[in-house]
């Protein structure tokens, strides 16, 4: 299964190995450099890259790349879920998923790294079974361990192991009762010259922060279950209960976890939430041309549009850009050619816009073909599917606890053609 974990940082370094069946040499990611040079952008590195002896299967994510080295054909999902499974445990131990974090809690990494793996086939990838394995580091735990010389490894097996619920530790117990839920959808939209969707998608998530006493088993509902589309589940979801009523019913884990990821790719279901008005002309004869945008909000239901920042890849024979926007900052980088427009907040009565004149290289030919937009953005309280919640109840336990549940929509990829 899985030989080897290399860590490597954006620059191309390995800060971080790890070894289960045999070592592997470092040179095996020679091959990964390579790839990495041809892609454009980080995000663009092909997922699974075969070598000679080897196949080498990434995730990035934090800014770092998570390569698994296998020498045996294996479903790549597989390993590619069990990395963003070792980014999520290293985001619940640290806070952080970073190179810095990661350098610095080395010891917990490492112990970690080898509850999760046994032989290289994965062992314990459940939160909770590893905070009882291998407790998180605090500032109190590592100066005794420095003094010491003792490690974080728990003196007995998680409890929940045994149980036929592996996902909770049993005798949990809690002052304050409460079950927070997070809607968060992403959309990824390539929008052509006139405004009209090319492509739109929603990928959504639904995360989860329970802290509740004993054993409660949850039921969720919602107004509109028929919008979710190719659903994963988190493994406590009764996946009988949700194929015949639609209605997620579960024993929660403990702390946070992520219930269920859903995706919405019917055209008539994704609604674009901004629009961009944008008019950049090169001409023939001269050195300058126009640019100007302009961003407003289009169906977000009355929501504040918020967080805007609107990038743009210039062409190679554009030197300057002399703009002026109405509200943010803009910066040009005459080397990279990159636009950043960092709006802010969009407000409805008086439109964000950006205007100006652009410096071509004397003497070049115009441009083939004009930039394109892509934009970042976030809009509270909204979730852009329609998807609502309908009710939280909680059976098993006599307690009231407190329930709350928060919408969030935010841009993935993007993209306004021009």
């Amino acid at each position: 299964m899985i030989h080897s974990l290399f860590l490597i940082n954006s620059s191309g370094d390995i800060f971080l190995e790890k070894h289960w069946k045999s070592v592997v040499s470092r040179s095996v990611c020679d091959y990964f450099f390579e790839a990495q040079e041809r892609a454009t952008e980080a995000e663009n590195v092909p997922p699974v890259i075969p070598t000679p002896h080897h196949y080498l299967l990434s995730v990035y994510r934090h800014k770092i790349f998570f390569v698994a080295v296998i020498q045996t054909e294996v479903p790549p999902l597989f390993v590619i879920e069990f990395l963003h499974r070792v980014v999520d445990t290293f985001q619940d131990y640290f806070g952080v998923c970073s190179e810095p974090v990661i350098k610095d809690n080395v010891v917990v990494v490492y112990e970690v790294l080898e509850e999760m793996l046994d032989n290289g086939f994965p062992l314990a990838t459940e939160s909770n079974i590893l905070k009882e394995l291998i407790k998180p580091p605090t500032i109190l735990r590592t100066v005794v361990n420095t003094i010491t010389g003792s490690t974080n490894v728990g003196d007995q097996l998680p409890t929940g192991q045994l149980s036929v619920v592996p996902w909770r530790r049993t005798g949990v117990k809690y002052t304050n009762n409460e079950a927070y839920f997070d809607v968060i959808e992403e959309i990824d939209a390539i929008i052509d010259k006139s405004g009209s969707p090319i492509t739109a998608e929603i990928q959504g998530v639904i995360d989860a922060c329970v802290k509740l006493t004993g054993m409660p088993d949850l039921t969720l509902s919602f107004m509109n279950p028929r919008l979710l589309d190719d659903v994963s589940f988190h493994p406590c979801v009764r996946f009988k209960r949700w194929e015949s009523e639609r209605i997620l019913s579960f024993i929660p884990p403990d702390g946070n976890f992520r219930l269920l990821s859903y995706h919405v790719s019917a055209q008539n279901l994704v609604a674009i939430p901004v629009y961009v008005k944008h008019n950049i002309s090169f001409r023939d004869s001269s050195s300058l041309g126009r640019f100007e945008i302009t961003v407003g909000p289009k169906q977000t239901m009355g929501k504040t549009i918020e967080g805007v920042i609107v990038t743009s890849q210039m062409p190679k024979g554009v030197l300057n850009m002399s703009l002026t926007p109405s509200q943010g900052t803009h910066t040009f980088d005459p080397v990279t050619k990159i636009l950043s427009w960092d709006v802010g907040k969009i407000n409805p009565q008086k439109l964000p816009s950006l205007k100006g004149t652009v410096s071509l290289q004397a003497g070049a030919s115009k441009p083939d073909e004009n930039p394109t937009i892509n934009l970042q953005f976030k809009i509270q309280q909204l979730a852009i599917s329609g998807l609502k919640v309908n009710r939280l109840d909680m059976y098993g336990e006599k307690y009231k606890p407190f329930k709350g549940i928060k919408y969030m929509t935010k841009a993935g990829k993007f993209q306004v053609r021009t």
